[in-house]
């Protein structure tokens, strides 16, 4: 890293750079994820009840048809507000620890060790992030599984400590939640760091040569193929994540052993493939959605996001 803070050409990477790329990354989540509230409502129904609802599109009809439009947006507050915050710490969080792990060596040995630093660094952020969200998701799934439970989504969080204490009404599903994030987000960051290096190689240019318009394209594309892979892999915890938090599920007992009744209930196999369409649809639109909005916010105040190279090209 030179004196001036820089690095590959970039930065500098002080507080200013890490705040834009956290409040860029709050917003990409807080609108992708709000945003695509009705498939999430969809998709989590599919997990909660499959023999009830058997497919996407006849589950969503099923929904409206019993309960109203307005069911399709329940929970979209709590998610709003919590992958604000979520969002704030992942993207910001990645942005911190790829760009410190890399200065801790040199550019050519950052650029060889590119795909773990950038693995490395989105499990310690999201990890951060899963602390602050896990809250918000608990009260989401509880609101959607069970409409009538509580009015809102501060009456549902009281309402879940009065009857199970702070950690079991809160946090049960921390565990399967860092287990289908922490995977998700890793792949999230690496495919979609892949693909936009894969495209940029093939047009023989980087992103600071294209236009910004050029650069939100590759940002969509490559997000569109990250969202799939980190969705199929985040697969069977998003469906304990679901489950767990359903009243009764499991079970009494420990998380561990609630979680371990719910896998040997469900199986492998249907926790593996269980809405996973609805995912793949639901997680490409956010992730394509996501990076280019952050990519974008970023832009729009003179920043971008760090990106590796070959320092013996440039």
């Amino acid at each position: 890293m030179g004196g001036d803070g820089k690095f590959m050409g970039q930065g500098p990477f002080d507080s200013m750079h890490y705040a834009k790329a956290a409040f860029g990354g709050a917003v990409c989540c807080s609108v992708t994820h709000g945003g695509t509230t009705p498939i999430d409502v969809v998709k989590t129904r599919m997990q909660l009840e499959p023999a009830k609802y058997t497919s996407f599109i006849s589950a969503g009809k099923s929904i409206i048809s019993a309960e109203g439009s307005g069911a399709l947006f329940t929970g979209v507050m709590p998610t709003f507000q919590g992958y604000f915050v979520q969002g704030w710490f992942k993207f910001g969080g990645v942005e911190i620890c790829k760009t410190r792990f890399a200065m801790g060596m040199s550019e050519q040995d950052a650029w060889k060790n590119r795909d773990f630093i950038t693995l490395g660094g989105s499990a310690v952020a999201e990890f951060v992030a899963d602390v602050f969200l896990c809250p918000y998701e608990a009260c989401r799934i509880r609101s959607v599984s069970d409409p009538s439970y509580a009015n809102g989504m501060l009456a549902t969080g009281q309402k879940l400590v009065a009857e199970n204490g702070v950690v079991s009404g809160l946090y049960s599903g921390f565990g399967p939640m860092s287990f289908k994030q922490i995977p998700y987000t890793m792949a999230k960051f690496s495919v979609q760091q892949k693909v936009a290096e894969a495209i940029y190689q093939n047009l023989g240019t980087s992103p600071s040569e294209m236009s910004k318009g050029a650069v939100l394209t590759v940002s969509l594309g490559s997000g569109v193929a990250a969202g799939v892979a980190a969705a199929t892999i985040s697969q069977p915890a998003d469906g304990l994540l679901s489950k767990v938090n359903k009243k009764g599920a499991g079970g009494e007992g420990s998380m561990m052993v609630r979680l371990g009744r719910i896998a040997a209930e469900t199986g492998i196999v249907k926790l593996c493939t269980q809405g996973l369409f609805a995912r793949w649809l639901h997680v490409g639109l956010i992730t394509a959605g996501q990076f280019a909005i952050v990519d974008a916010c970023m832009m729009s105040v003179g920043a971008s996001r760090f990106h590796f190279h070959d320092p013996a090209k440039h």
